[in-house]
């Protein structure tokens, strides 16, 4: 039905139809755009195929060049991302998350306690690995160890097992690198308006959010997977109990390896941070923590065997889905799809719009940088239309599509603690009993931020 439908409007777009201001280019611009939204949503065919057959099909009609086409693979924000991948493997080799969960999460001796500081380690992730179903990969052996300890108290097991998917996906917004939907956003931003968001304006802006939506997101949890009766009881986890599901020690003396490991990720978060100083871009201090990282005398993974955990998939799909939004922007497509809305929209009824939007996408785009890919050409290109800053709406759309906890294949750190053999977890049940709670209290918390918190920042909501 809905292929029906994108071919019978790809047809009224490529006809001979009077569609006054759509030009020739923005005709064809948006019956590839129309056909592959519609493949995302309902054929089992690989995204990024779909996201590269567009891109052909707008680089042979002409629409775009072959150097736009081919060029977005080469812009930094891939780099910066192929990088961050190589730091992740390097730190997951030493084993230092191991280390990072005994310190923060055997200091527990509440629930509540263990929640909010099991929250802070994953918000602290963020830094460390670049992809969402990576940090969850890297996660699972902590919660298989707090589940063990926990064994008695099933409702605590399942409460674990929906917290720490939800954290990670919320908690991605902190830094730039913590989605590939991020680096999609930033990218259409530049094309589009001209607009650069860097490393340290993204974490200015993204890591308070992230902060308190993963806190929020844990009470949610919290009180709706447990009654007050599990809550009462104390908790202890020892160093132990995490060691049995960790192949490197999780105490003692730091090995060698694992002092550079930490002293090279520390430099590296610390110069993008300081990005105004010095003015190394993100990418470029990227490639050289990536490099040091793989040396031969310094490093703690092979090259060969890091750039084995890049998702390349992700890289070509972004590359593509970048070089739509040049089309849609460039050929006025974007513009003339906006170009009826409603005048005298105020900004922050627009904002409220765009974050609803938004937080409801993954219902049909399961695909995170899909629906960036998606969305974000169209609300940069109705926020200069409608007077809102087009970086504060842009950021808007992306933090709130970050919420994708519905159903169990909204996500894969979602699949993957729904699915744990001989461990207690939720059910699609507790999802939607958490969504019903989390998507209305996570897109008033984006509109805060929009309306009231940026504009301090630097951010406003108007120009």
């Amino acid at each position: 039905m809905a292929l029906c439908t994108a071919l019978s409007l790809c047809a009224v777009l490529v006809g001979p139809g009077d569609l006054p201001g759509l030009s020739g280019d923005a005709r064809l611009t948006l019956a590839v755009f129309a056909l592959a939204t519609c493949a995302w949503i309902a054929t089992p065919i690989d995204d990024t195929y779909i996201a590269l057959g567009a891109g052909l099909a707008l680089t042979v009609t002409g629409v775009i060049s072959s150097d736009t086409l081919f060029g977005t693979l080469g812009d930094s924000t891939v780099w910066l991302l192929i990088c961050a991948f190589v730091l992740a493997a390097a730190v997951t080799r030493t084993g230092l998350a191991g280390r990072a969960a005994v310190f923060l999460v055997g200091g527990a001796r509440t629930v509540r306690q263990l929640v909010h500081l099991t929250t802070a380690a994953l918000v602290v992730t963020a830094f460390a690995v670049s992809a969402t179903s990576g940090r969850a990969a890297l996660a699972l052996p902590v919660f298989l160890a707090l589940a063990k300890a926990l064994a008695d108290r099933k409702r605590l097991v399942v409460m674990l097992a929906l917290l720490f998917p939800t954290v990670i996906l919320l908690s991605a917004v902190a830094t730039l690198i913590g989605a590939g939907a991020h680096l999609i956003t930033v990218s259409v931003l530049w094309e589009a308006t001209g607009d650069r968001i860097g490393f340290t304006q993204w974490l200015l802006l993204g890591l308070p959010l992230a902060t308190a939506s993963s806190h929020l997101a844990a009470e949610a949890v919290l009180l709706t997977t447990t009654r007050r009766a599990d809550r009462r009881g104390p908790v202890r986890i020892t160093a132990e109990q995490i060691q049995e599901h960790s192949d490197r020690p999780v105490t003692g003396p730091w090995s060698q390896a694992e002092t550079r490991c930490a002293l090279l990720l520390g430099t590296v978060v610390v110069l993008w941070c300081a990005e105004p100083l010095h003015r190394v871009p993100p990418a470029v201090v990227a490639l050289i923590g990536a490099v040091v990282a793989s040396s031969p005398a310094l490093g703690t993974v092979r090259l060969k065997d890091a750039l084995k955990t890049v998702p390349w998939s992700l890289l070509l799909f972004m590359a593509a889905t970048m070089a739509m939004g040049v089309a849609l922007a460039d050929s006025g497509a974007a513009g003339w799809l906006v170009s009826g809305l409603p005048s005298g929209i105020t900004p922050t009824a627009f904002l409220t719009v765009v974050i609803v939007i938004s937080t409801a996408a993954h219902l049909v785009l399961q695909s995170r940088s899909a629906r960036s890919s998606v969305l974000v050409p169209l609300v940069v290109a109705a926020a200069v239309g409608a007077g809102v800053n087009p970086v504060a709406a842009a950021l808007a759309s992306t933090a709130a599509a970050g919420f994708c906890h519905t159903l169990p294949t909204s996500a894969k750190p979602v699949t993957l603690f729904a699915e744990i053999p001989g461990t207690p977890t939720y059910t699609p049940r507790d999802l939607l009993r958490l969504s019903a709670v989390l998507a209305p209290l996570t897109a008033a918390l984006v509109l805060l931020f929009a309306v009231a918190v940026w504009p301090l920042l630097g951010v406003p909501v108007v120009r």
